[in-house]
């Protein structure tokens, strides 16, 4: 016979996740799978990595095919890149809010690379919601959270808001690499985006 304190027990179960919930808890535990195995990840890795059955998946997935999609689109999405720069706190000097874009949004290409690599998918067919305007459109909105980051120095800028993070979002996208140097850090990117590339003991 179930006793009062075991009756309280089985009522305080986290409620079951909506549909819509379920999804995203799926696509954000493959992403790092995906990343590591590409499309040979497994349903079943998946299911047993998120800590459910693996027909759970299918009941918000048509097949593997929709996933691997799905984590792909949402590698590609601009959210989260766009969500921690609204969070950099504008108080701080703008290069420290430059060099935490810059950390931020570096994070975003490796996260980009790292699906679109192991997925073969560089250059081919994306999903519709990232392609054409779409890709266009997630552009401009980090350009413009970038630009909102800008707005406290704006008296001091040769260029409108807008234009500079244009241009630091394009330096920032296309580093050259070298084979003799490293790759600048965010910080090291910053300073010669902002000062120049003339020492401070330069004439």
């Amino acid at each position: 016979m179930e006793t009062p304190r075991e009756s309280q027990t089985t009522r305080r179960r986290a409620p079951a996740m909506s549909p819509e919930q379920r999804r995203e808890m799926i696509i954000q535990t493959a992403i790092p799978l995906i990343a590591e195995y590409g499309a040979a990840v497994t349903t079943a890795k998946i299911a047993r990595a998120a800590g459910i059955g693996e027909g759970t998946i299918f009941r918000v997935f048509a097949d593997k095919d929709e996933l691997l999609q799905a984590c792909v689109a949402e590698a590609l999405s601009p959210e989260h890149a766009i969500r921690e720069l609204d969070a950099i706190d504008i108080s701080q000097p703008l290069p420290v809010r430059l060099a935490e874009a810059g950390e931020a949004l570096q994070a975003h290409m490796s996260r980009m690379g790292a699906i679109l690599g192991s997925l073969g998918h560089g250059g081919g067919k994306h999903p519709g919601t990232v392609r054409g305007a779409g890709r266009q459109e997630s552009t401009a909105r980090i350009r413009a959270a970038l630009a909102e980051l800008l707005e406290p120095d704006k008296a001091t800028l040769r260029r409108p808001p807008e234009q500079i993070a244009a241009l630091f979002f394009g330096l920032l996208f296309t580093q050259p690499r070298t084979e003799d140097e490293p790759d600048l850090t965010p910080q090291e990117l910053v300073e010669v985006f902002l000062n120049g590339a003339l020492s401070g003991g330069a004439k």
